[in-house]
């Protein structure tokens, strides 16, 4: 599989692609000042505690309050009896937040999702600082290997290195990342060494941080995606901006070095500055994939289609056969869209960046092992995706219930915002609509003021339609009220909008 990172760079926006074999699979963005916060550590102060909620907001500098809830907030591990621990038993049940915070405390948290609509961040406290190949857990003993790492013994491996690099005494846990299979333990060292000092310096910009101040920032968009993204099987990261290819040349080669079988290149020499003229994200056809993305509408190369909709609650996805009309009969027909339907579900969550919960409506099918067959092909689509992905058998509706951890806005919420004239709906009121609530209003206007004459103003399609199909009633109203009403159209006048002035 060909993969390669691209990376597009313009005044005060960045814009990373993922590609894998030619197809656009991932776009992150980040923007002027309005970057993402996820990662970021702040000085907080509590602003209201809601026991009613079990949760805090907690002031930490951005334009909303933060949220942070009872069970995100770190709590001092009660003291055990020799030989009364059970690595079995449940978690202590959370307790109450008026116990674990009040009004006007200063605290130490950390965003886990940037602001998402109208909702401000969330917090934790439990604190966690990633690196190349390790994720730092303070006051934590806990070692763990990402679940992407399948090997037993690979598993166990990375355990044991980990393990003993930590310090006697050392109060910190570690989560090993997948980019760490197969690194030696040099690399690991490495890490371990660069999060202390991190932590170090946490600890001492705490101390004299002020409230609302950002105490650690996470990496630049093109210095994360060279750590979060890059590894053996990505054939290079093209950058098309000379500064930005120097910083991450500087920064793989710091912290980056491949430590793989003889003859690997360094992950560092797989970064490249792309000085053509034509625009780096045109030469693959990333341009017309992000157009394409923010469309309803996903064409299948079978003649089937997807319908995307996004809303506040949930994402839908159906699926239709469209102009396929396969070769068998109609349950194979249906067999093979929704296996390609499965691919391309997969690879639009990921390229959309849509989370939370998603309910996909595939086409009915008979057969117990089809069902099987396109459940297992969606799971598998689904494991490229570095967002967590949890997938629910079918249900009795033929519905696939399945949930994608949202952290940042979706592409569409990114790009776009809502329709001036429909305000969101999606939808207009038809010009016969606009023209009964204009007969409407004007009924209402002359029965609370007094005027000799009428002057409406609308779009010119409503307009239009007045004066063509609907003079009979106007003259019915004219001889109704007594009045005398005159129609002016005015392109400005968006399709739904209109006035009526007393003359």
């Amino acid at each position: 599989m060909s993969e390669e990172i691209l990376v597009n760079v313009t005044p005060r926006e960045t814009r990373v692609a993922v590609v894998e074999n030619g197809m656009l699979q991932e776009l992150h963005i980040e923007r002027g000042w309005a970057r993402g916060v996820v990662g970021n550590v702040y000085k907080g102060k509590v602003q209201r505690v809601m026991p009613g909620m079990q949760a805090a907001f907690v002031e930490i500098g951005l334009e909303r309050a933060a949220f942070l809830h009872a069970a995100d907030i770190v709590r001092p591990p009660a003291p055990a009896l020799a030989g009364d621990e059970d690595p079995n038993a449940p978690p202590p049940p959370t307790r109450p937040i008026s116990e674990l915070l009040r009004d006007g405390q200063e605290i130490i948290v950390q965003v886990v999702k940037d602001p998402i609509g109208g909702k401000g961040a969330r917090l934790t406290t439990l604190t966690s600082i990633p690196s190349r190949y390790l994720v730092l857990l303070p006051h934590t003993r806990v070692i763990g290997v990402s679940a992407r790492i399948e090997d037993e013994a690979e598993r166990a491996r990375l355990k044991g290195i980990v393990t003993g690099l930590t310090a006697e005494g050392d109060s910190h846990g570690y989560i090993v990342r997948t980019n760490a299979e197969g690194q030696p333990e040099a690399a690991l060292a490495d890490d371990v060494a660069y999060l202390a000092r991190v932590w170090s310096l946490i600890g001492e910009r705490s101390a004299s941080a002020r409230v609302g101040e950002c105490i650690y920032e996470d990496l630049t968009l093109p210095l994360r995606a060279v750590r979060d993204l890059i590894r053996r099987d990505v054939d290079k990261v093209r950058v098309d901006s000379r500064e930005t290819f120097e910083r991450l040349r500087t920064f793989a080669a710091q912290f980056m070095t491949s430590a793989g079988a003889a003859g690997t290149p360094e992950l560092a020499q797989k970064v490249e500055h792309y000085a053509g003229e034509r625009p780096i994200f045109d030469l693959y056809g990333v341009e017309d994939e992000i157009q394409r993305a923010l469309d309803k509408q996903v064409p299948l190369k079978s003649g089937g289609y997807l319908v995307i909709d996004q809303t506040e609650a949930m994402t839908t996805v159906d699926i239709n056969t469209g102009s396929f009309l396969g070769q068998r009969n109609l349950e194979e027909t249906v067999y093979r869209t929704n296996l390609e339907a499965a691919q391309s579900v997969a690879r639009q969550l990921r390229l959309r960046n849509l989370g939370g919960i998603i309910i996909i409506d595939f086409i009915d099918m008979h057969d117990p092992e089809h069902k099987r067959q396109v459940l297992r092909t969606l799971e598998k689509a689904l494991a490229k995706d570095h967002a967590k992905t949890t997938v629910y058998d079918f249900s009795p509706l033929g519905l696939v219930e399945m949930t994608r951890k949202r952290t940042t806005e979706s592409l569409q919420r990114q790009l776009t915002e809502a329709c001036h004239e429909c305000n969101g709906r999606g939808t207009l009121k038809t010009p016969e609509t606009v023209t009964y609530e204009i007969f409407r209003e004007i009924v209402r206007q002359v029965r609370q003021f007094d005027a000799d004459r009428l002057l409406v103003i609308a779009s010119p399609k409503a307009v239009a339609r007045i004066t063509d199909e609907e003079s009979a009633a106007v003259a019915e109203l004219e001889e109704f009220l007594g009045k005398s009403i005159r129609f002016q159209a005015d392109d400005q006048y968006a399709q739904e909008q209109f006035d009526v002035v007393l003359l």
